[in-house]
């Protein structure tokens, strides 16, 4: 007999309780057992705890379409397609259509059992969706319908619209507050990972006068599962030594070190440390994979283990999270 909605999201749910992590865990282990093919893929979907090693891509690779072989990443737990604009798909995003609905199931299963979710990246630095006047609830409704249709676990929001941040009206932050709460109603919490990519200054709680990032956190916090938090882009010596990435940020960006932005309130389990993976892919706040590995330790040490993510493959590779994680989180 086929589950009601209802009952299959409750089922699931109850599965949930008893599977601590079952993200990880192939379809055919016993607790799977029972359950039809929707309520296992609600299952495989279910936001992994933390920590969480994240890689995002927008490159054209020689001989590849869509995201690489699950053995290319080892490591990782989460690979990221980019950039779905508000124009449609493009790089990365663009590719995983060109698959045929078989292959984005195989590419899928082969993800799934390695243990990394794949979702896409909305926006990017080329799309300004509040400057552009794009409506909020359309282009949620939008995004949550190609997610699901293409079959990814969930999307990241990498909102870059820089104008309507330093306008500090706040129609930047309630375009964001907006778009979040549309998605967490097409992309219900459990189902669909959301994860945003905001700049580390976003979350200064002395600069923005709409109340940056952290009034999205106080709005919307609850239906983002963690920030993707980009400690890079923002000036030559900004977050380059563990001391201001961690504990103390300069003057320009006041209270925007990690364990400061969770001193405002955004808990520590939900800020994930964002790094380029040479100084190529940045214009500045690259860090050496040792040194980075480093703070990692450090800030373990500290309480936190919300994990890290890199801008972006082929340049960031099993290697490259091996040597990040190091004694701290090894494989």
């Amino acid at each position: 007999m086929a589950f009601s909605l209802a009952r299959l999201v409750a089922f699931a749910s109850s599965a949930l309780l008893l599977l601590p992590h079952v993200s990880s865990l192939p379809s055919d282990v016993a607790a799977f057992e029972g359950l039809d093919q929707q309520a296992r893929d609600i299952l495989a979907r279910a936001t992994p705890a933390a920590p969480h090693w994240v890689v995002y891509s927008d490159q054209f690779v020689s001989g590849t379409t869509g995201p690489p072989a699950a053995s290319a990443v080892t490591g990782f737990n989460v690979f990221i397609l980019s950039f779905l604009l508000t124009e449609g798909p493009f790089d990365k995003v663009e590719e995983w259509t060109w698959l045929t609905a078989a292959q984005r199931a195989s590419v899928k299963s082969q993800y799934a059992a390695a243990g990394i979710k794949l979702l896409v990246s909305a926006f990017g630095s080329t799309d300004v969706p509040t400057s552009s006047n794009a409506d909020p609830i359309a282009t949620a409704n939008t995004m949550a319908n190609f997610t699901i249709a293409f079959g990814l676990d969930g999307i990241d929001v990498d909102y870059e619209d820089f104008n309507a941040f330093d306008a500090g009206d706040g129609k930047a932050e309630q375009w964001l507050i907006s778009f979040t709460t549309q998605l967490r109603k097409n992309l219900p919490a459990g189902q669909f990972i959301i994860t945003h990519a905001p700049v580390a200054p976003w979350f200064s709680p002395s600069i923005w006068g709409g109340g940056g990032y952290l009034r999205v956190h106080q709005s919307v916090g609850s239906m983002i599962d963690w920030y993707n938090v980009q400690f890079y882009n923002q000036g030559a010596s900004e977050y380059t030594t563990c001391a201001n990435l961690l504990t103390a940020s300069s003057s320009t960006w006041p209270s925007t070190a990690l364990f400061q932005i969770a001193s405002s309130g955004v808990p520590l389990s939900k800020l994930v440390i964002g790094k380029p993976a040479v100084s190529g892919d940045a214009s500045n706040g690259f860090m050496s994979t040792t040194t980075l590995a480093t703070c990692v330790s450090q800030a373990k040490s500290q309480g936190w283990n919300a994990g890290v993510m890199v801008w972006e493959y082929p340049h960031a590779t099993s290697a490259w999270i091996k040597t990040v994680r190091g004694s701290a989180f090894p494989e």
